[in-house]
Formats: structure tokens, C-alpha cells, sequence
């Protein structure tokens, strides 16, 4: 989080900075020809700020740059007082101050995609301060030749009309909407959706509905995906041909929730599903994004669901351990069904057979209780595993660059692998190749053996039969099997790395535990045929589309 604030402070001091240099210069010298090459400075870095920080308030540096181009305008033309010119000055300064309302109302409108709607107005609003860069643009350019500003004039006015068209039918969408609801109402009836996918969370989470997207599509009935945030529409609407619909207000979420919808499931805890959660038609069930025996992954919240889907009874116990009462009928064990792809090894490999470890530290979370990540104590380890011939596949959480620390600390182990790479020729994979061209999945089965802090992937990895350590970061020592169970089936390594040689000489070699960790699979991910074993989630969500379910079902209590 801290790294984000950083980039976003640099972003902003770095637009506002070069934009008063370019007033500056373009008002108070005669470098006319500098001042044009600051704007066009500022204007590029007034977009890298909006990518950086989107839907942040630029009016302050957007009217300095566009005064300091009509300066610098007026001083090239050299002809006094010139009428074009001071309306394209008029027409700049209205969309200059207008860019931000017309944006925020913008963002109160429905977007969707893979749905036959074709709304131009919330995409006009969205990008008109990318519009209004490009055209401070060109008339710096027009300036730089010394070009009529007619033709400044012209093209000004042109981006003038486009705004004003959005503005209207915005207006219009506010205080005339249609009686039926409008196109995307209509659309989502057309669609007859049985059920929904709900969605809020912070940037960078789309994995967390990614994940389940193509076990939604077997169930074999029609659905939507509910986005709460704009920046999931693009990501989520390429993974999947069902209809998303980005729901800015309670109203829109209202306008989405036809009839036809029975049940909505949830991949997190987001403060916003209480959004949809009040929709008492609705049965509302929480599929989470992993099981862990992380602190949030027993959340007191889950009580407000009507259905807890869990991967074993573990996650059952799980509740029960942290004090959190839940009814046993709200929860239905339907395992993993993400690591149906994942190969199961029952033999053990060689003694002398090589060896590739997966290491997946996690994030330091958003509070202190939840920081499990090893990043800081990683050198020595990797440094023990290469010393070993290990290859190592090092794939970090998303979130690990939010952290400045965190991510210095990647930095250096992933420089450490470049350099034994093109040592030894080992072929370790870290960043892109770790964690977008692979999927976790694939990273699992090109490895023999996992090194994991507290976190879901323990589980997933937990379904191939392969040994894995666990990092021990808060310290607890021998009673940390107590707060995390799932370590006991695995090989804890202390903070201080002191055990580091004897967990890698168990981990890559006699693997005492294995027979253990057939029991703890089990308890973990459920007793389900591997041929089969997704089916247990898609009959379990297909019972609850099922009319005559339903209706025999007394409501859940939230």
C-alpha cells in the first residue's frame, strides 16, 4: 500500500511541477519555443498521473497547461488581440472545468460488456480528459507552426460538441430514465440469468474471480458477473463469454436483479456485498478465493451467507476454532475444484533425482495479525536451495509491490536467480514467466516440492501428494501446528532459518510426513474421486438453482 501512495505522490508532484514550469515560461520569458516543449512535458505526465491515480482531480495543472499554450499561442501569431483565439480559449476553460463533473457522472452509469448494449455516453465521459490532453496537444502543436488558431478554433470546438452530447444524455439518463428500465435491463432480462457472480475488491484482485469463472460456465446455466469497480469490466469480460455488468450504484445493482436470477455467490468478504446480500429473494452463497488457515479465511462475515462453500471439513473446524458460531446446514463441502488439473505424485522421486522447488511467498496483508510474508528471511533460503542444484520457480503474490520493502526484497532474490541461471544454466522462473505466463496450476506440476508462507496455495498444493515447508513468520514455534494445522502435515521452517538444512534435507529427501498427508488431503480438500472431482461443486450449485430444493428449504437465518 505505502509503494502505491509513493507512486502516486511522485505522479502528482511530478504534473503539477512541470505544468507551473511551463506556465511560467510560456508567460513570463520570450522561449516561447521551450515553453511549448515543457507543455507538451506536463501534458504527457498529466497522463501518466491519471494512469497512476484514475479519477483524481486535475483541474489545477490541465488549466495551467492550457494557459500556458494559449500564451505561448498569442506570442507566435504576434498579431494582438486575435477572436479565435481568445473563443478557443473560452471553449477550452469550459471543458477544462467541465471534464470532472461530466466524468463523475459518467461513473454513476451502467457499463457492460459481452452484452448486446451499446451505450456511448459512460465511455465518452470516462475518456474525455484523455480527449482534452490531446487536444491541449494539438494546439500546442498548431502553436509550434504557428497555425491559424482558426484551426485551433475548429478542432476545439469539435471535442466542445462531442462533451456536450455526453453532457445532454447524461442529463437526460438522470432525470428522464425510461419507464422500462432502460437497454440494459432489457439486455439482462433477454439474457434470463439463473444466477450471478458479485464482485468488489481492490485493484489487482481479479484473480480471485477469474479463478471460478470456468467452473460457473459447467454449471450449464445462464449467469451474469456483478462488478462493483470499473477497472475489473476489461479483465473479467476476456475471461468469460457470460454477460459483466459494472453496477456504480444501488440503483444500478436494482436495474440488474431480474427475476429470472436465483442464487449469487461471492469469492470474498468485500464491505459491498452487503450490497446485494439484502436481496432476501436471493440465495446467497460464499465460494471464497482459496483456503487457508490465514486469520481472514474464518471471517465472522460468513455468517450472513446462506450457503458456505468449503473445500473439507478442516475449513469447518476452522470456524469453530476462531469462536465463530455458524448453523452446520449453511455449509456444504464441495471441495477444490481448482486443482482438479493439478497431477498427483504417489511415489517418491529418486534420492539423487534433481529437484524443483516452488517458492510462493505472500503478502504482508492489510493489518499486522494477517502479515505471514518470509520475503525479508528469503536470501539464505534460496541460497541453501541453490546450493543444493535445486531449481527454483519463485512466484510472489500479486499484491507483493504495494509493499516498497517487500518488493526490494523480491528484487534482490530475483537477481540472486538471474545470476545462478546464468551461472549454472538452471533454468529458475521469476516474475512474468512465474506468475502470468504460468498459472498456479502449472507452476505446481513443474515442481517437486513447495515452499510456502501461510496462505491458500498450501492447499491447492496439498492436492498433488508432493512434500511442502511452511514459513513460520509469527514466531510461535511449537504452537504454531496449533494456530495453522495444515503445517503439521508439512515441514516448518523458523523465522531465523536456523532449522533451513534439516527441513530442505527432509523436504527433498525421505519425506518422513508423506503418509500424513494423504489423511490431512482428505480433510482438507474432501474425499472426492479424482476423475470426478470438480462434479462435487457443479451438483452442489446446480442443487441450488433447483426449483423443487428451494422451495422444500426452510429460509437460512442471516
Amino acid at each position: 500500500m505505502r509503494g502505491d501512495l509513493f507512486r502516486k505522490l511522485i505522479a502528482r508532484c511530478v504534473s503539477i511541477g512541470l505544468a507551473v514550469l511551463a506556465f511560467l515560461v510560456s508567460a513570463l520569458t520570450n522561449a516561447t519555443g521551450w515553453g511549448l516543449a515543457l507543455v507538451l512535458a506536463a501534458l504527457a505526465a498529466a497522463a501518466l498521473e491519471r494512469r497512476v491515480r484514475p479519477g483524481a482531480d486535475t483541474v489545477a495543472e490541465t488549466a495551467l497547461i492550457a494557459a500556458g499554450v494559449l500564451v505561448a499561442y498569442l506570442r507566435r501569431l504576434d498579431a494582438g488581440f486575435d477572436p479565435a483565439l481568445a473563443a478557443t480559449a473560452l471553449v477550452l476553460l469550459g471543458l477544462v472545468l467541465l471534464e470532472g463533473p461530466l466524468r463523475q457522472a459518467g461513473d454513476l452509469e451502467i457499463r457492460t460488456a459481452n452484452l448486446p448494449v451499446r451505450s456511448w455516453t459512460p465511455l465518452a465521459s470516462a475518456h474525455l480528459g484523455d480527449a482534452l490532453l490531446g487536444l491541449l496537444a494539438v494546439v500546442a502543436l498548431a502553436a509550434a507552426a504557428a497555425a491559424p488558431a482558426l484551426l485551433a478554433l475548429a478542432v476545439t470546438v469539435l471535442v466542445a460538441a462531442g462533451a456536450a452530447a455526453a453532457g445532454l444524455d447524461l442529463a437526460r439518463r438522470r432525470f428522464r430514465p425510461p419507464a422500462s428500465g432502460g437497454a440494459v435491463r432489457r439486455a439482462v432480462r433477454a439474457h434470463q440469468p439463473e444466477f450471478l457472480l458479485y464482485f468488489s475488491a481492490p485493484p489487482g484482485s481479479q484473480y480471485q474471480v477469474t479463478m471460478w469463472l470456468p467452473y460457473l460456465e459447467r454449471i450449464g446455466r445462464p449467469f451474469l458477473v456483478v462488478l462493483r469497480e470499473p477497472e475489473f469490466l476489461a479483465p473479467v469480460a476476456a475471461a468469460t463469454t457470460a454477460p459483466v455488468v459494472y453496477c456504480p450504484t444501488l440503483r444500478s445493482i436494482d436495474e440488474v436483479l431480474v427475476p429470472s436470477l436465483k442464487v449469487a455467490f461471492y469469492v470474498n468478504h468485500g464491505a459491498k456485498n452487503s450490497h446485494c446480500i439484502r436481496f432476501t429473494q436471493l440465495t446467497h452463497i460464499q465460494l471464497h478465493h482459496g483456503d487457508s488457515d490465514k486469520a481472514p479465511s474464518a471471517n465472522p462475515v460468513s455468517a450472513l451467507f446462506d450457503r458456505i462453500f468449503v473445500a473439507g471439513q478442516a475449513a469447518i473446524e476452522r470456524y469453530a476454532r476462531a469462536g465463530i458460531d455458524i448453523p452446520a446446514e449453511k455449509f456444504v463441502i464441495v471441495g477444490r475444484p481448482q486443482v482438479e488439473s493439478i497431477a498427483v505424485r504417489r511415489e517418491p522421486l529418486p534420492v539423487d533425482a534433481p529437484r524443483t522447488v516452488l517458492y510462493t511467498p505472500t503478502w504482508t496483508g492489510h493489518h499486522a495479525d494477517a502479515d505471514y510474508c518470509s520475503l525479508s528471511v528469503a536470501e539464505p533460503l534460496l541460497r541453501r536451495l541453490l546450493d543444493r542444484g535445486v531449481t527454483v520457480i519463485l512466484r510472489a503474490h500479486p499484491y507483493t509491490g504495494q509493499n516498497p520493502a517487500s518488493a526490494r526484497q523480491l528484487g534482490r532474490l530475483t537477481e540472486l536467480l538471474a545470476a545462478d541461471r546464468a551461472a549454472t544454466g538452471r533454468q529458475h522462473l521469476w516474475g512474468t514467466a512465474a506468475g502470468r505466463e504460468l498459472s498456479l496450476v502449472e507452476c505446481v506440476n513443474r515442481s517437486d516440492a513447495l515452499i510456502s508462507d501461510v496462505s491458500g496455495v498450501i492447499s491447492d498444493y496439498l492436492y498433488s501428494g508432493k512434500p511442502f515447508a511452511v514459513t513460520d513468520m509469527t514466531g510461535d514455534g511449537d504452537a504454531f501446528t496449533e494456530r495453522f494445522p495444515l503445517a503439521a502435515a508439512g515441514y516448518v521452517l523458523r523465522r531465523d532459518m536456523a532449522n533451513v538444512d534439516e527441513v530442505l534435507d527432509r523436504l527433498l529427501g525421505a519425506d518422513p510426513l508423506a503418509p500424513d498427508r494423504w489423511l490431512t488431503r482428505r480433510r482438507y480438500l474432501g474425499d472426492f474421486p479424482a476423475e470426478s472431482y470438480a462434479d462435487a461443486f457443479l451438483e452442489a450449485a446446480r442443487r441450488e438453482l433447483d426449483p423443487a430444493v428451494r422451495e422444500a428449504r426452510v429460509p437460512a437465518q442471516r
